[in-house]
């Protein structure tokens, strides 16, 4: 038994969780946008990636991997202020509010501490060829970019959308994140990216479709909003 409970074991049980989490929120937004033949983005799927997102922290600092810990903790607060912005946050319970702003910081104070598994000090020592680490690192920079983007939208909507751009950004994001996991034979952020990279290119496909059937003054509008944005 003990022999089962090692770091990297435990590691690879948060990991797949967190990415079967984050699975089922584009399974369930997939759903629902080829049913309404549109993209649909549904409150349950900011709830469920904020869950898959603290999962992913605690898996990153298990993995000492500074690329996944950092592009997670800049990811868990986008998602907070997602359900702010479509006025769910506020719904929740005070509880699991407390926890979601609580847990992280008692994780990383942890982290910061040091124990016999897991460290700032260990971390930081990863001997990642430099190479990979950029690939990485670039990679969850587009990647987050694609959040950035899209809080900034929608801030200047005052609603959570997603727009084109942002599954274009995902797509990109995606596919250099996925060659990281593999020169770094991370089976998690492959399984998690595999996947991912099909419903990206669905939904770009989805929301082209949508686009040319609205009318032309309303793309026109949407096409300069995007404008503006970049």
């Amino acid at each position: 038994m003990k022999s089962l409970l090692t770091t990297a074991n435990v590691a690879l049980v948060i990991g797949l969780v967190s990415q079967l989490l984050f699975s089922s929120r584009i399974v369930l937004q997939w759903i629902q946008s080829e049913r309404a033949k549109r993209v649909l983005v549904p409150t349950l799927f900011w709830q469920i990636s904020l869950v898959s997102s603290f999962l992913m922290i605690v898996y990153g600092i298990l993995r000492h991997d500074p690329v996944i810990l950092g592009a997670q903790l800049i990811s868990y607060a986008i998602y907070i202020r997602n359900l702010q912005l479509l006025r769910e946050w506020g719904k929740l319970s005070p509880w699991f509010r407390a926890g979601a702003y609580a847990f992280p910081v008692a994780m990383l104070g942890w982290f910061v501490a040091g124990n016999q598994h897991f460290s700032l000090r260990t971390m930081l020592g990863t001997e990642i060829p430099g190479g990979l680490l950029l690939l990485g690192a670039v990679g969850q920079v587009i990647f987050l970019l694609r959040f950035v983007y899209q809080w900034i939208y929608s801030e200047r909507k005052g609603e959570s959308t997603l727009p084109l751009s942002f599954w274009v950004i995902s797509l990109v994001g995606s596919v250099l994140i996925l060659t990281y996991a593999i020169m770094r034979r991370d089976a998690v952020l492959v399984i998690g990216n595999v996947f991912g990279t099909v419903v990206y290119a669905r939904n770009m496909v989805l929301l082209r479709r949508e686009l040319r059937g609205m009318p032309a003054v309303v793309v026109q509008n949407a096409a300069s909003e995007t404008e503006a944005i970049s």
